[in-house]
């Protein structure tokens, strides 16, 4: 069969950069800052997922070692006025998750929190043991006002840097070193308004894993989700987005993350994946159950329980 070449258009896709802005009243706030990079931010505190802002071109991720690039991530901190966080969490230790996870806790004076693999990645980029916590699933963990509940998930197929990592990650380094570790689902309870989030991740699922837990809002991962079949993207959808009784849905890691964050974004190609394909069914999915489906504006604070 002839590759397909090109890649989705997302101008398509136009009215479903709808999730409600945040206002002056909202008590919690998701800032979309491309893949799955998450702020979440109650005015107090805050937490950020993974905190991949480097995004390497291919060519130097194919070709030669890659490290944290300390401008861009100086940049896209100020412009999402970031300055202090209370953790830094990786939803697993690929590249494009958890390239720049340890220099972006240092520069916050965040804890890096997660698995083995991810403490890996902490103590080569010279995390002190202090700023390192070990997470188990199924056991919470607790930044201020937020519990964070990790639980333990699996990487969408195919993953081609398996396994753990066991040795501390001392960029640059080549790409294979960011093995995908511990895949998590991500729950985030903030505990003054009530307010329950699902951060998934990666486009996999361990079955009856999310079976009792609770989220209105669910930022849910697509990254390879639409070179799967119809059968897996109904699984999935229901494993997550069904398990935790969402009201809102918005989709995350289908923008290219070999493009700099000050560049227009665009979606991955369709070697990579099929965002036309995730976009088709999980659009009949979500109209079936009756649950808004949304595509996040880079940079911008939303308030999805609005």
């Amino acid at each position: 069969m002839r590759p397909k070449l090109g890649r989705p258009d997302l101008r398509g896709y136009a009215a479903r950069f709808d999730v409600p802005a945040a206002g002056p009243g909202s008590p919690l706030t998701l800032t979309w800052l491309g893949v799955t990079t998450l702020l979440i931010d109650d005015g107090a505190g805050a937490l950020l997922t993974d905190g991949f802002f480097s995004r390497p071109s291919l060519a130097a991720v194919a070709l030669r070692r890659i490290a944290p690039d300390p401008g861009r991530i100086a940049a896209c901190l100020e412009r999402a006025g970031i300055r202090e966080l209370a953790a830094v969490l990786p939803v697993h230790t690929h590249f494009d998750h958890a390239l720049d996870s340890a220099a972006v806790a240092a520069r916050t004076g965040a804890v890096l929190a997660g698995g083995g693999s991810v403490a890996e990645i902490g103590r080569g980029g010279g995390l002190p043991a202090a700023r390192i916590v070990l997470a188990t699933s199924g056991e919470p963990l607790t930044f201020g006002d937020f519990d964070v509940l990790p639980i333990e998930s699996e990487h969408c197929p195919p993953d081609r840097f398996p396994g753990p990592i066991t040795a501390p990650v001392v960029p640059p380094v080549r790409l294979s070193a960011y093995r995908c570790g511990e895949a998590w689902s991500t729950f985030v309870h903030h505990r003054p308004s009530g307010r329950r989030l699902l951060v998934q991740g990666s486009a996999g699922f361990v079955p009856g894993a999310l079976a009792g837990q609770r989220a209105e809002v669910v930022y849910l991962g697509v990254g390879q989700l639409g070179l799967q079949s119809e059968r897996y993207l109904t699984e999935y959808w229901t494993e997550t987005v069904r398990a935790v009784g969402a009201r809102r849905v918005v989709l995350t890691h289908w923008d290219d993350f070999f493009r700099p964050l000050d560049r227009p974004l665009r979606a991955l190609p369709y070697t990579g994946d099929d965002l036309d394909v995730s976009m088709r069914v999980l659009t009949e999915l979500a109209a079936r159950d009756g649950i808004p489906l949304h595509l996040p504006t880079l940079w911008e604070r939303a308030d999805p329980w609005a």
